[in-house]
């Protein structure tokens, strides 16, 4: 956040009678990012709620009728009186808050009026979003989510409940906008309202729901809208928090984003006050929460914390670091500034940090000593997790303290102890190199313990800070210059490569296997988001299909039946040809089937096409191939397989047009089109130097592997032609399935228009990023047979889920027998 008070410094005496009270913060407005986070996650929320009513009808129309049954039992005149005072009492409850808070309020008042202002903008907004639910209900709505959130009026059953009930957002919008402190009487009358409502039977549960989340969203979107009261205390606030905590604060000069230096009376040490902005904190919850998420090594965000918490955790590691004898900063005070700001008071370090220092000031006794710093928190299990190049700060010495422990931890596990080696050992090499900074870890630490830390030297164990400054770095290595007329030479290897090499050369027996410290990988995340997707797309048409496609598939005609199976049982076979006819070497053809079975297990567990190539290319490195050439084969085939699928393509396209009763030139339009469009993109790529840099760099495997090896299968025309006749009969076979699943279920397509349709849907499940293309397969073939066919929605559906069980559920049990056996015999 920007600095509000500007950078003069603020002084006072030992008089503190003209200091403002603890509750009066800056004068300006800022858009919190947790307001824009509420606003979302209301919107959400209230999104999934109108969904639920929606699709579960019966939950939430037996959830009303026995709300109804028990509202019966209420005497109406006593419903009556208690609907009227307990909406006299909601519609009072703004008014009197408000007077209540203008009654008190002696400092500031232009700061209660500004929270008010917001609280009736906020107002406005919900009854206005409430209004609007009413007239979409009213109108377009499905019934079905009308019979949810209304009900008929007792005694009136042609006239219905409103779907928002009564003022109930505007009132809570207000309220919540308004930041009214008061919480006890507002809840009592809200919850009063709503028990009124249901017990006479003026709104249902649903309605409730609704009117909640409609006035809590409003409320936040306003909040966001128009900003906040700065919550960040003035200088002077801050030194009445300090002198209230025993010390004798004469000034306080901001030094940066939430941080002040603040100097003291009689010579005592100046202070580094650092502000725990709640605000500041929430703004990279999303972020550290993913991580927390995702690694096993990540840190607790800091914005699940409570303030108190945050003082209680950061101050209890720096005391920890000083019992254990690590030079940092010693702490003087701690206080909290509101519900939303605390403070943090160090005893002021004068240094410079890691990256203000000259190259040749970064000396061995320096690197030396940062490392026994390390080694006294190793030794009593402190955490440090931030060892970048601003937690190292050295003094006027020379000797390195440790500071930026507000997210370490005490009674660390071994991996997170060791994830610290490693990234000081980065946070090192980047500024001395990977051989001084591994000699000097290993004379500090010994070689086991550097070692210990060599499979943890991945990136995403590093801080994002160090995870930059790497790309920079390995952008900026030089390359080594391509011999005249030879082939171009090698990239440099990158910084961790370098101090994985260096610390094999102290420790050759050392792990190299990397440690998985992902608890939840993206691609698994993708895997299930496109189940979701492909569920919530396709299981509906379950019931609302003419025909039940499981029954469909249940009544399966036998002979087409058969015919699939053995079409996808040969599409193994034709893989395999597919696979050695780019192999120049002789390889075993009944262990290239069984390779390209157990690739039906391998892609279960990873997206598109990349198991395949992994198991290919592992496959020919077992046969004695070298790496350079495995590679090289599968790019070749890979290559090749790609242009030969556009090919099909085309011709597929063309051979629809005949099934159709068009002709061949209607064809011509889409061919010189696509070529035209190619040909644009090429010319504008190669007209900008950045993506024409791009482009050679993405080509350059290309043209120094894979064209090579594409030139010495030239000389082997027969073993080309078979896997080019591979490569072809694949799709054909896999056509054919799909073609003879549709006959089985009881429909008549085109060859060719299934043929399109598959090799599209093929294609895009390749581009997936989900294992074995769930999701996105599977919606490309439904979407595709709709619109080239006119195969109904049943028997569409039964089609493909006839399709999918033969050529990827069922082959995993044979793919893991496969893979197993392959295993064992030395082949994989």
């Amino acid at each position: 956040m920007a600095d509000v008070t500007g950078s003069a410094a603020v002084s006072t005496t030992g008089d503190t009678g003209d200091l403002p009270p603890p509750g009066i913060s800056g004068t300006g407005r800022i858009r919190q990012p947790a307001a824009l986070i509420r606003l979302l996650a209301g919107l959400m929320v209230t999104a999934l709620a109108l969904l639920f009513a929606d699709y579960a009808r019966a939950t939430t129309n037996g959830l009303a009728e026995d709300v109804a049954d028990a509202a019966a039992l209420v005497p109406h005149p006593l419903g009556a009186v208690a609907t009227g005072l307990t909406t006299a009492a909601l519609l009072l409850l703004p008014a009197l808050s408000a007077a209540r808070r203008l009654l008190r309020t002696t400092a500031d008042r232009r700061h209660v009026l500004q929270q008010l202002s917001d609280g009736l903008l906020a107002a406005v907004l919900a009854y206005g979003a409430s209004l609007a639910v009413d007239l979409w209900i009213d109108g377009p709505a499905p019934f079905s989510l009308v019979s949810a959130l209304t009900q008929p009026l007792p005694g009136d059953p042609i006239a219905r409940t409103e779907p928002v009930y009564g003022y109930l957002a505007p009132v809570l919008a207000f309220l919540t906008a308004s930041a009214a402190r008061e919480r006890r009487v507002p809840r009592s009358v809200l919850a009063l309202s709503a028990l009124a409502g249901l017990a006479t039977g003026a709104a249902t549960p649903t309605a409730l729901l609704l009117g909640v989340l409609i006035g809590w969203t409003a409320a936040h979107g306003t909040r966001w809208a128009v900003g906040t009261p700065d919550p960040r205390p003035r200088p002077a606030q801050l030194l009445h928090s300090l002198r209230e905590a025993g010390l004798r604060p004469v000034a306080a000069t901001p030094a940066g984003p939430d941080r002040y230096l603040v100097r003291q009376q009689d010579g005592r040490p100046e202070l580094d006050v650092q502000l725990l902005d709640r605000q500041a904190v929430t703004a990279a919850l999303v972020q550290r929460a993913w991580r927390r998420l995702r690694l096993r090594t990540a840190p607790h965000p800091r914005a699940l914390r409570s303030l108190r918490t945050g003082l209680e955790h950061e101050a209890l590691v720096s005391y920890a670091a000083v019992a254990a004898g690590v030079r940092t900063r010693r702490i003087a005070a701690t206080a909290e500034l509101g519900r939303d700001t605390a403070l943090v008071a160090y005893e002021r370090l004068p240094g410079r940090t890691l990256d203000d220092l000259d190259d040749e000031e970064l000396t061995d006794a320096l690197l030396a000593d940062a490392w026994g710093q390390l080694a006294l928190l190793q030794r009593r299990a402190i955490a440090h997790r931030a060892l970048a190049p601003s937690a190292l700060l050295v003094d006027a010495a020379g000797a390195v303290h440790l500071v930026g422990l507000a997210d370490g931890d005490i009674a660390a596990g071994e991996l997170v102890l060791r994830c610290d080696v490693a990234q000081l050992l980065t946070t090192l090499a980047l500024r001395t190199g990977a051989e001084r900074s591994v000699r000097s870890a290993v004379a500090v630490l010994g070689p086991d313990a550097v070692a210990a830390a060599l499979p943890l030297l991945q990136p995403i164990a590093l801080a994002r800070g160090t995870r930059l400054a790497l790309k920079r770095a390995g952008r900026a290595a030089p390359t080594a210059p391509a011999a005249p007329g030879g082939p171009p030479a090698p990239p440099a290897p990158d910084l961790l490569e370098q101090i994985r090499t260096e610390i094999l050369h102290s420790r050759p027996q050392a792990p190299v296997r990397p440690v998985r410290l992902e608890r939840l990988r993206p691609r698994t995340m993708a895997a299930v988001g496109g189940g979701v997707v492909a569920g919530w797309l396709l299981i509906p048409q379950f019931f609302a299909a003419e025909r039940n496609p499981l029954a469909a598939v249940a009544d399966a005609d036998p002979f087409w039946l058969v015919l699939a199976l053995l079409a996808a049982v040969t599409s193994h076979v034709m893989a395999a040809m597919g696979f050695i006819g780019f192999v120049p070497e002789r390889l075993d053809f009944r262990n290239a089937v069984l390779a390209q079975v157990a690739g039906s297990f391998v892609k279960l567990a990873s997206p598109g096409g990349v198991g395949g190539v992994a198991l290919n290319t592992r496959f020919l490195q077992r046969a004695g191939i070298p790496t350079a050439q495995a590679l090289s084969s599968v790019g070749v085939g890979q290559l090749l397989g790609l242009v030969l699928h556009l090919l099909q393509i085309g011709a597929f396209v063309y051979l629809t047009g005949l099934e159709a009763g068009g002709s061949e030139l209607d064809i011509l339009p889409l061919v010189v089109g696509g070529i035209a469009v190619a040909g644009a993109l090429l010319a504008a790529v190669s007209a900008v130097p950045p993506a024409r840099r791009w482009l050679a760099a993405r080509l350059h495997p290309l043209t120094a592997e894979v064209l090579p090896r594409l030139v010495e299968l030239l000389r082997n025309p027969g073993r080309l032609a078979v896997g080019f006749a591979g490569q072809l009969l694949v799709s054909i076979t896999l056509i054919t399935c799909l073609y003879c699943c549709a006959r089985a279920v009881g429909s008549q397509p085109g060859y060719a228009a299934v043929g399109v349709v598959f090799l599209v849907g093929n294609a895009a499940g390749n581009a997936a990023p989900a294992p074995g293309g769930v999701g996105a397969v599977d919606s490309a073939l439904a979407a595709g047979l709709k619109a080239a066919t006119s195969m109904g929605a049943g028997e569409i559906l039964a089609t493909v889920t006839l399709f999918r069980l033969l050529t990827l559920l069922l082959p995993v049990l044979p793919g893991w027998a496969a893979f197993s056996w392959l295993q064992r015999r030395g082949a994989l």
